[in-house]
């Protein structure tokens, strides 16, 4: 028993990938020092850390397109990787199939020894050449069902349909150039998590998702049955899958037991007893810097080289206890909060009446009838799928688009800022601190510099020039110079799509702070937890307000509509229901018996296998042709019925 227990776990926890002291800089800047874990069968892991950071490096020094400075990646196995880029230019979309060429291959070997063996059966049914090509037809077969071949599209479906696309395996599509990056992305997910990898490596993989296909991916990741490593700042989206998290900080690792509730826990205490123990070494290494001076001073030069030495040590330990904390370089911090405002907190800032947008060619509302108010400190934020009408809406309050129906009143002398996902500066070869400086007339240098500084362009950054910064960096630039022209309502469009963890935490302090209005598009829902007074919760082509955005989410999945039937329809029904009631049945029928017929004709072809080589003859072999080709077209019909 215990050797069945220890085998067990070994083969649950067994290690796929082994990272082992790898190292690598960019320039002067080390991203990777001496980083060491280990990924086994059944971990999911949050791979977490600030942008460039160097998690990305460590993804494609994994998957073997860029060479360490020094270490090494160890396979085990036969393990198999699927990786995901969050960048859409390193994604292959150039086949006019999503159809892996593995099961292209193999339904192409398939098709050539059906025919070869029709062939044969009908010019020389007792030669060997017919048997090999069985024999050979049979290990293609067991390999084709083996790679999930039978039931491919069904699941790429199933995982297409989850993440918000529909059906594209039915040959419709043979170009995927038009779509959105965002659905490519999307349908580069689906193809992966289809094929299975033993390891599936996904870099931001909830971009580009919409609210329902993140649920849909994390119910998927949660039970998925391989391991799971992927690079996110989706907080929300760690707690609900991650069973480890790794943080990157300053090139080098430290690991976390649980998901990311767990990791703040952990690492409050971490910090707190790290702090401790260099506090404890500092006043030690205090102490006998005096010892030595004293010893010195005394002319005990035998006792003052033994207290240099233990000196020297000292040091060393602390500077190695120092290391362990997190590296603060590039940290985003800032608490600017707009001017004292007079009046009542509870002053309606804007007013939103039946409101409603059509573009020229739909035939149908984009949304309709939403009306709601906005308090002077309020912070509102419009939650819902892709789509919906979201954007739109906020660029409609702030002025910046026009509604079909409906009235938007602003308070007199009321001002705003918006920023949008992507972010303009009217002069991208200015410098930092000189957009800054433009914005904000008779702000003085060492204010300027403070700014900046709190959005993390210390030193030398301060004098980027923009074209030359990265998504993050631009974002919170511009957010930089919108919060310090303090407007009583800021208008944001997912302000957190380029920060990290860390940026996106002290952003957070800073809306909640912020005694100005607030209203925000944002798909993040760690930060709509913290900080939305308000939810305008998008459904049904309107919106609604909630207390919490877990109210909206459970709204949405529960409100099942009810088709309005008339009194005499419902004591009569109609000769359209009794007919889908029928054909629905038949549909049910015909599920049950295939299922009964693909068994006994699976049980026959075993049989018939486990002859070959011994005493099978010319029948059998025909037999067995026949079978496969009935159990193809019985798969096929199956799983057209169950998409029914």
């Amino acid at each position: 028993m215990l050797a069945f227990i220890t085998v067990y776990i070994y083969l649950f926890f067994m290690p796929l990938i082994t990272v082992q002291n790898i190292s690598m800089s960019y320039g002067e800047r080390r991203v990777l020092n001496d980083v060491s874990f280990r990924v086994n069968k059944g971990d999911r892991i949050a791979f977490i850390g600030d942008n460039g950071a160097g998690k990305s490096t460590l993804f494609k020094i994994i998957r073997g397109t860029i060479t360490p400075e020094s270490g090494e990646i160890l396979v085990h196995g036969q393990t198999i990787a699927g990786y995901l880029s969050q960048r859409i230019e390193e994604q292959d979309l150039s086949s006019a199939t999503l159809k892996p060429s593995k099961l292209i291959e193999l339904e192409s070997s398939l098709s050539t020894l059906e025919k070869d063996i029709s062939k044969l059966s009908v010019d020389d049914p007792d030669s060997s050449e017919l048997k090999a090509k069985m024999d050979e037809y049979s290990n293609v077969r067991a390999a084709y069902e083996a790679a999930g071949g039978y039931d491919y599209e069904y699941r790429l479906n199933d995982a297409l349909r989850g993440l918000g696309l529909g059906d594209m395996t039915d040959g419709a599509r043979t170009d995927f150039s038009s779509m959105s990056g965002g659905e490519k992305m999307r349908v580069c997910l689906a193809r992966l998590i289809v094929d299975h990898p033993d390891i599936l490596m996904l870099d931001e993989p909830t971009n580009h998702l919409d609210m329902e296909a993140v649920e849909w991916l994390e119910s998927f990741l949660s039970s998925y049955g391989g391991a799971v490593f992927v690079i996110t700042h989706d907080r929300h989206f760690i707690d609900a899958v991650a069973t480890r998290v790794i943080e990157l900080d300053g090139g080098r690792i430290t690991e976390y037991r649980g998901n990311y509730s767990d990791y703040v826990i952990q690492k409050e205490e971490f910090l707190k007893t790290q702090t401790a123990v260099i506090e404890n070494l500092e006043a030690e290494l205090s102490h006998q810097l005096d010892v030595k001076q004293t010893m010195l001073s005394h002319r005990n030069i035998s006792g003052y080289h033994q207290r240099e030495k233990m000196v020297d040590k000292l040091a060393d330990v602390l500077e190695r206890e120092r290391a362990k904390l997190p590296a603060q370089y590039a940290k985003m911090s800032f608490t600017a909060v707009p001017l004292e405002r007079s009046g009542r907190s509870d002053k309606i800032l804007l007013e939103v009446s039946g409101v409603s947008k059509r573009f020229d060619d739909c035939d149908t509302d984009l949304f309709s009838d939403i009306s709601f108010e906005l308090k002077a400190d309020e912070k509102l934020f419009l939650c819902g799928p892709n789509g919906c009408g979201k954007t739109t809406l906020l660029q409609m309050l702030a002025g910046k688009a026009y509604g079909t129906e409906g009235k938007v009143t602003i308070a007199t002398g009321t001002s705003c800022g918006y920023m949008g996902q992507f972010v303009p500066f009217e002069d991208e070869t200015s410098t930092c601190f000189d957009e800054l400086v433009d914005r904000n007339e008779g702000i003085k240098t060492t204010e300027a510099r403070s700014l900046l500084a709190r959005f993390g362009f210390r030193g030398e950054d301060a004098f980027k020039i923009i074209k030359d910064l990265s998504g993050g960096e631009r974002s919170r630039l511009y957010l930089c110079c919108l919060l310090s022209e303090r407007p009583d309502i800021l208008f944001l469009d997912e302000p957190t799509n380029h920060l990290d963890i860390n940026s996106r935490e002290i952003l957070e302090d800073a809306i909640r702070e912020y005694d100005g209005a607030v209203i925000c598009v944002s798909h993040d829902r760690f930060f709509i937890d913290k900080c939305a007074d308000t939810i305008l919760g998008f459904a049904d082509g309107t919106a609604s307000e909630f207390e919490k955005y877990e109210y909206y989410r459970k709204s949405v999945r529960n409100n099942v509509k009810q088709p309005e039937v008339k009194t005499e329809v419902s004591e009569k029904p109609s000769k359209k229901k009794n007919a889908d009631r029928v054909a629905s049945a038949k549909r049910r029928q015909r599920l049950s018996d295939i299922e009964k017929e693909t068994r006994a004709l699976e049980v026959e072809q075993k049989e018939i296998e486990s002859r070959f080589g011994t005493d099978a003859g010319e029948n059998d072999y025909k037999r067995y042709a026949e079978i496969s080709a009935k159990l193809n077209l019985l798969y096929e019909e199956y799983f057209e019925l169950g998409e029914e």
